[in-house]
């Protein structure tokens, strides 16, 4: 008899499927299939519902499909060739050795790897720990990170019910519900000893010692280890300390950052990992740098001050927010409640702990800020895009006060996107034939990219055509499955199956609905949009989706006011919110739409990555000169946008009622006068020749700067191993993946 205790959950459930079938549970057990080549039915065709219903949840699937369906599929030859042809890729791809990072860094070693800590991490939403934008960025971090094989670990926290979930009443009102993730039914191994008990690391929390059990997600070759309080054995309070992702109140964030910060690096010590890099990635995990200092000062018998330039040397921080209003700090009564017995062993003085955080030394009313700890014990530090950068730098000077502002030592790594997770498997096929088999390999050679110039007009527009198809079937399914949650009349239901238009000019629009990313900014001039949208001859639709934080009351009714929007008569077929915002609508939405708008107020968007995944799906940005945008925007031989468009390019104002009034009348400009025209000028065939050349620049300009294998190699560059030559090798992925 097969001692069941003792084996892996991708074991265990191998030995319930047939055995043709079993290298299911091996891929199921990886998230590597999600980003693999010919992943797109593999799961799927076993039972198209229940995939539905889980979450394209690959071990729920398999848990609950019936030994008859098994069966069966273990009989059909095409089924079984499709899966070992990905099993044998997967076998390569995770047994490689010879990869980008070990030609170019090899003193980074899976023996001693870079720790990646973040708060959040998007890597599929059958894993719901994210929330939005630094959970994606994190997730495609990883994913690069094996795709070059860069040794790397990812630190977070296992949310018991992850982000709220959203739905809005008949008033278009934001209400907000939260739902249990079943762990025993996700692709996670809960990492435990010889005896089979669980690994645990202690923590001191509220006065009271809190057990912290790990949980292990594959990511490729990459291991992302989740931290998780909920176990009987603590106190009912301190088993919610990760049930949800940035919920609560400051006592909840100062624990939830001490579990991420201290509680990671016990955690990587109970694993028997020895990181040569700590990258913090944003200042939620600056805790990580005062217990590395302890444990120093404890080994060394040394001072604080003495080891400090030890601790630094190892530790690498990203700061993703440029309003100082958005970044972590905590009051000197809360640091007390919880580091009262913690600056003792650092050999520390309360005075002289609290003012590792403060930005002012000797205010004794200055809060302690994760930033400015992370600032002062890493050896390096970064923005998000070149803007941001020096952002950071006017907003940190502070900190560096014998340093010109252009001086201080805070560079920039603008962000990227995951090329094989959010290229649409239709253009990923197109761009096999026309760039050749291993282009996601490529990602970063601008000569490839110039392919695209051959790809026939018609065929890429087809292709994008069947994209918008699926992005409209998707729209209506969930707006129909939203009014009859809201009990709506039934003829309101059925309008749903007519909502949108595959062949009108799409727009979408999907973030956090916060006031200064100006979700209504379209309906500034109620009046003329309505004009835009309305128009018979030329008609505009846009999808709205995202969602307002919990306490964000001008968030929510922003997300209202568009509700009331999307009901006016004249346009109600035209515009649509998708609730519940998610990877896989995400994935819908920048795969589909003709343009993509985002409009913060400047310089309030530090990078944003969504705009970087429209591009290589052939979709076209219209955004303001901001984040990343301010890289990616080209002005053709015309004096207008190459590859997208700019909002308001002239404006420069801190008004914001002025610069509102400027950017809005600046978008309808555009719409009215330049995208509109050039859409709609098509031939015969209905093909917007001028539109797809804007299209091809989009992809060629943008695909090969604003992606994730060029992002880290900046980071080995610049962060992880500053001595590394990463010119010298060609970037390329694994070919595999």
């Amino acid at each position: 008899m097969t001692n069941t205790a003792a084996m892996t959950p991708a074991a265990k459930l191998s030995a319930k499927l047939p055995l043709p079938l079993k290298r299911l549970a091996d891929l199921a057990y990886n998230y590597w299939w999600s980003w693999a080549n010919g992943h797109v039915s593999l799961f799927q065709n076993i039972n198209p519902d229940e995939w539905q219903r889980s979450g394209h949840n690959p071990v729920a699937l398999l848990e609950s499909a019936s030994y008859e369906r098994l069966t069966q599929l273990a009989e059909d030859p095409l089924y079984l060739k499709r899966l070992q042809g990905l099993a044998t890729q997967f076998d390569r791809y995770m047994q490689e050795t010879d990869t980008w990072a070990s030609r170019v860094a090899p003193q980074l070693s899976q023996e001693h790897p870079v720790a990646y800590f973040c708060a959040e991490f998007g890597i599929h939403e059958s894993l719901p720990v994210y929330s939005g934008g630094l959970g994606i960025l994190a997730g495609d971090h990883l994913k690069s990170a094996s795709d070059l094989g860069v040794p790397m670990i990812g630190i977070g926290l296992l949310y018991r019910q992850g982000y709220f979930h959203q739905r809005l009443n008949r008033n278009g009102w934001q209400e907000d519900y939260y739902t249990d993730n079943p762990f025993e039914q996700m692709p996670l191994e809960l990492m435990t000893n010889a005896e089979g008990e669980p690994i645990t690391v202690q923590l001191q929390i509220r006065q009271r010692m809190v057990k912290i059990q790990i949980w292990r997600v594959q990511v490729g070759r990459v291991k992302l280890y989740l931290l998780d309080t909920d176990r009987e054995d603590n106190d009912p309070i301190d088993r919610w300390l990760t049930g949800h992702l940035y919920g609560g109140n400051q006592e909840t964030r100062i624990a939830q950052e001490v579990v991420l910060g201290i509680g990671g690096v016990k955690a990587v010590q109970a694993l028997g990992i020895e990181p040569t890099v700590y990258h913090l990635n944003e200042g939620h995990a600056a805790f990580c740098l005062l217990e590395l200092s302890r444990l120093e000062v404890q080994r060394t018998s040394k001072s604080f001050y003495d080891i400090e330039a030890s601790v630094r040397d190892r530790c690498v921080f990203t700061t993703h927010t440029p309003v100082p209003a958005g970044h972590d700090v905590f009051s000197a009564d809360l640091m007390d409640s919880y580091f009262a017995s913690f600056w003792p062993e650092l050999g520390l003085s309360r005075e002289q702990f609290l003012s590792l955080g403060a930005r002012r030394l000797g205010d004794p009313w200055e809060p302690f800020g994760m930033t400015v700890l992370a600032l002062r014990l890493c050896r390096g530090a970064n923005g998000v895009s070149e803007l941001h950068g020096q952002v950071s730098r006017k907003m940190w000077s502070i900190l560096y006060p014998d340093r010109p502002e252009d001086k201080v030592p805070i560079s920039h790594i603008t962000n990227g996107v995951h090329a094989r997770t959010w290229t649409a498997p239709l253009l990923s096929d197109l761009y096999a034939q026309y760039l050749g088999e291993n282009w996601s390999a490529r990602v970063v050679d601008p000569q490839m990219w110039a392919g695209v110039d051959q790809i026939p007009n018609e065929e890429l527009w087809s292709r994008h055509q069947i994209l918008k198809e699926r992005l409209v079937a998707h729209t209506r399914f969930k707006v129909k499955a939203s009014r009859q949650g809201r009990g709506e009349e039934p003829d309101q239901i059925h309008a749903a199956d007519h909502l949108l238009d595959p062949n009108i000019l799409t727009i979408g629009f999907a973030r956090r609905f916060s006031p200064y990313k100006r979700g209504a900014l379209l309906l500034r001039n109620a009046e003329l949009a309505l004009q835009i949208f309305g128009n018979s001859d030329r008609p505009v639709q846009i999808i709205f989706a995202g969602k307002a934080h919990p306490a964000d009351e001008e968030g929510k009714r922003i997300i209202q006011r568009l509700m009331e929007w999307c009901r006016h008569h004249a346009i109600r077929d035209r515009v649509a919110f998708i609730e519940d915002y998610d990877i896989y609508t995400a994935q819908k939405l920048i795969q589909g739409v003709d343009v993509w708008l985002n409009n913060p107020r400047r310089p309030l968007e530090a990078s944003g990555t969504s705009g970087q995944k429209v591009c290589f799906n052939g979709g076209l940005n219209c955004s303001v000169l901001d984040g990343w945008w301010c890289e990616g925007y080209q002005v053709g031989p015309d004096g207008k946008g190459l590859n997208g468009w700019a909002i308001g390019e002239d404006a420069n104002t801190s008004d914001q009622e002025l610069q509102d009034r400027i950017d809005s009348e600046s978008l309808y400009r555009l719409l009215t006068e330049e995208i509109v025209p050039l859409y709609y000028d098509q031939d015969a065939n209905g093909i917007p020749h001028g539109w797809i050349q804007k299209m091809k620049a989009s992809i060629k300009t943008n695909s090969v700067a604003f992606n994730t294998d060029r992002m880290v190699a900046d980071y080995v560059r610049q962060m992880y191993a500053p001595g590394a030559v990463v010119n010298a090798e060609p970037i390329l992925a694994s070919a595999l993946a």
